[in-house]
């Protein structure tokens, strides 16, 4: 079955290839994010008949708003969101950190991804629909003063909280966990980590379960460099 999918922060990365890989298995596909023009190509890329570009920062309550109505005008319905727009941290630790960068931060990873289910959250009850959150390694123990860590620990709350409400409207919600994955996040090449096609493909599977499967949480992790008996020596 052809479905509506809606993703933020589709331009790169996680985003980008989650969206090709939706678009090669037949769905449109709804490209949201702040770069017009790397929308522009992948909307060539896909085909305008099956894709659309949404310019929208995320931290704009009207630009959502407008992104979810174009999305609908466009294709009628919204079968799948992907909330994925999110921003890393400049310094490690948080008494290092720059208060304009956790605000920043804050915005777009918390505040950014309540505004996506706020606005497409009427359209996936009408669909029973599936809301997809990037979640993140560091949201599963403790990471050093990490501000970025407890921004998805909100992520992993939320998307239980998320669950409960479009649940009751017959509806899905599953949070993602990467691990360290090789995209434009870090600023230098990471060989050991995932890659993007491994995350795309962790979404898809989640979006194509039957309806009687709940998949709340959805981890997907590099393979230990030490043996899983040896990981504390």
């Amino acid at each position: 079955m052809t479905k509506v999918i809606l993703i933020t922060g589709a331009s790169s990365g996680i985003g980008e290839t989650c969206a090709r890989h939706a678009a090669q298995a037949g769905h449109k596909v709804a490209l949201a994010a702040r770069s017009a023009d790397k929308l522009a190509a992948l909307v060539t890329e896909f085909g305008s008949e099956h894709a659309i570009a949404l310019t929208c920062d995320v931290t704009d309550a009207a630009q959502q708003e407008q992104m979810v109505a174009d999305t609908v005008a466009r294709f009628g319905r919204i079968d799948v969101v992907l909330a994925n727009a999110g921003l890393g941290a400049s310094a490690r630790g948080t008494e290092a950190g720059d208060p304009a960068s956790f605000q920043q931060m804050i915005n777009v990873n918390c505040l950014g991804v309540t505004l996506t289910a706020k606005y497409t959250l009427p359209h996936l009850r009408a669909s029973r629909g599936h809301m997809v959150l990037m979640g993140s390694l560091a949201a599963q123990g403790t990471v050093w003063g990490s501000v970025y860590s407890a921004t998805k620990w909100f992520i992993k709350g939320y998307a239980d909280n998320l669950g409960a409400e479009l649940g009751d409207a017959g509806g899905r919600v599953t949070c993602i966990h990467p691990g360290m994955t090789d995209t434009p996040f870090f600023d230098s090449p990471k060989p050991d980590a995932l890659r993007p096609d491994d995350i795309a493909k962790a979404f898809m599977y989640a979006i194509t379960q039957p309806d009687h499967v709940w998949l709340p949480h959805l981890p997907i992790y590099p393979r230990p460099k030490k043996p899983f008996s040896d990981q504390h020596h």
